[in-house]
Parts: structure tokens; sequence; C-alpha cells
């Protein structure tokens, strides 16, 4: 199958943001975009139909448009349209198993009217096999004019397998030609806790410790991707927090998500849930083992 960026499109602004950053995206990857507009009550393509008895007239006319615009900004990307008679939920995860990335506009904490926000879009980012991207409605691609490229900023716990989360957010960065920083958080411990502050002795030695396993880490990573300019951070603070503020001013965050494993239900975990409803950049929910 040929590699293809999916956005799901519905018209509300932030599907549009979403749209433009998915042509960026896709343009620097060298690969296919997808526009998808998932509807239900879609109907079955007529023989011979005028444009005043199309059922699916507004459907039709909300790919071409958002194709038209995308094809103007970037005239040698391949921008294909698809309408499928579906639930959205539905459609959006098929359509995640069979892409590189589906891209899916967000509001955070703003109340959510549009059909690909809300309970839809999370749903996707909980079950989808692949990342899924949100974009709000602000980011600088949805202006005319693109603010200059910032850093893309990954999250990791050292704990378990990073490799998805890793490949995904170097992979990035190579194909942007930005640089990447590498984050990690950890809450400082009840036992280096004193009445005046911290105890630094403690916090110095748990800094050098996590600083090792980072530094592992990236190690491969760095040698498979040495055109990234590669920084590291460890920060004695809540993962959750750590991530949010470390993603200011960011090209994308890159969060993951344990993959759903079979009579487990999906969830998010704290740090993509900050990200998701705090974070102002777009933001990549990776799933790993």
């Amino acid at each position: 199958m040929q590699p293809v960026v999916t956005v799901g499109l519905d018209g509300s602004p932030e599907s549009l943001a979403a749209a433009r950053w998915a042509a960026d995206e896709a343009e620097k990857r060298r690969v296919t975009l997808r526009l998808l507009h998932a509807w239900p009550l879609l109907a079955p393509e007529p023989a011979h139909a005028s444009a005043e008895v199309d059922q699916n007239y507004w459907a039709k006319r909300l790919v071409h448009t958002a194709r038209a615009e995308l094809q103007a900004r970037h005239p040698g990307l391949t921008i294909v349209g698809s309408m499928v008679a579906d639930d959205a939920q539905n459609a959006l995860l098929q359509a995640a198993s069979e892409s590189e990335m589906i891209v899916l506009g967000s509001r955070g904490l703003e109340l959510v009217e549009s059909y690909f926000l809300g309970d839809v879009s999370m749903t996707v980012v909980a079950r989808a096999e692949r990342p899924v991207v949100l974009v709000r409605a602000e980011t600088p691609l949805a202006g005319a004019h693109p603010a200059p490229a910032g850093r893309v900023v990954v999250a990791l716990k050292l704990s378990g397998s990073s490799d998805d989360l890793l490949d995904f957010a170097f992979h990035t960065a190579a194909a942007r030609g930005v640089p990447l920083l590498a984050v990690h958080g950890r809450s400082v411990p009840l036992h280096a806790r004193v009445p005046w502050g911290v105890d630094h002795a403690a916090t110095e030695e748990m800094t050098r410790d996590a600083q090792r396993e980072l530094s592992k880490a990236l190690r491969p990573w760095r040698e498979k991707y040495p055109q990234v300019d590669v920084a590291d951070s460890i920060r004695l603070a809540s993962p959750a927090k750590a991530v949010v503020q470390a993603a200011e001013g960011a090209t994308l965050l890159v969060v993951g998500r344990r993959a759903h494993r079979h009579g487990v239900a999906p969830h998010l975990g704290p740090v993509a849930h900050a990200a998701i409803h705090h974070g102002r950049c777009p933001l990549a929910v990776v799933p790993h083992d």
C-alpha cells in the first residue's frame, strides 16, 4: 500500500487547520495526502445526477474546496479525496490502520461541537493502531504566513521500550529539518523533601541516574539520525507539567500511550491527557508496546 497521511475533514476551522498541517507533513515525508470525510447518511453515487439533486453535494464541496486550497499551497503534493458512508469513529480507525498517521482537529478544553472532535477524536487517539496528530485552529500553519519552525519535543518515561515513540519523533524532526528535545519529568519523592525545601544531594543523584538512562535510550537514535540536532532535559516536576512546559513554541509534541491490548479498555495516561487539554502546539500520540 502506498504510504499516506490521512486527515479527517468535517468543515470546522480545527479540521481545516489539521488539513493544512497534514499537507505540510505529507509533503515533507514525500507521501500522499488523503482527505477523509465520513458521514453515515452519504447517499450511494447515482449514475447520472445534477448538482441540484445530488444529496452528497455539500460533502463533495467540502472535500473539493479543501483539496483546491491545499493543492495551491503544495502543487507537487499528491492529494486524494475520500468520502465514506460510515460513522466517523469507525472510518477514522480504519483509515488509521492504513496510514502513516491520522491528523484531526482539536479544541483542547473548549466546548466541543464538531463531529470529528470530542468523544470521537479521543476514542481514535486511544484506539488507533498508528500515530494520531491533533491540531488546534490557532496553530501557526492555520494562518497565511507560517511562523518560523520550532523543534520537535518528545516525552520519555524511561521505563519499557520507547522505540516506536523515538522513531516517530526522530523521523519527523529529520523530515522537517528541525532540532529535537527529549524531555523526562520526574517528581521529587517524599524522602527527598525536607522542611526547608528539597535534599539537593538526593535530587542531584536522581538527576544523574535519569540522565544516564535518557542518554542510553537516545544513543541508537542519535546514530541512526546523525543529521538531527538532539538535546535532552531532565526536569524535577510531574511528567505532565514538565512536558507541557517544554512544548511551548514547539513544532510538534510527541507523547506515547500503551498500545491497546485485548481485554483491556483503551485509556490515555496523565501526560497524554495534559498535553491534549493544555498544550498549544500540534500533538502526536504514538501507540507503543
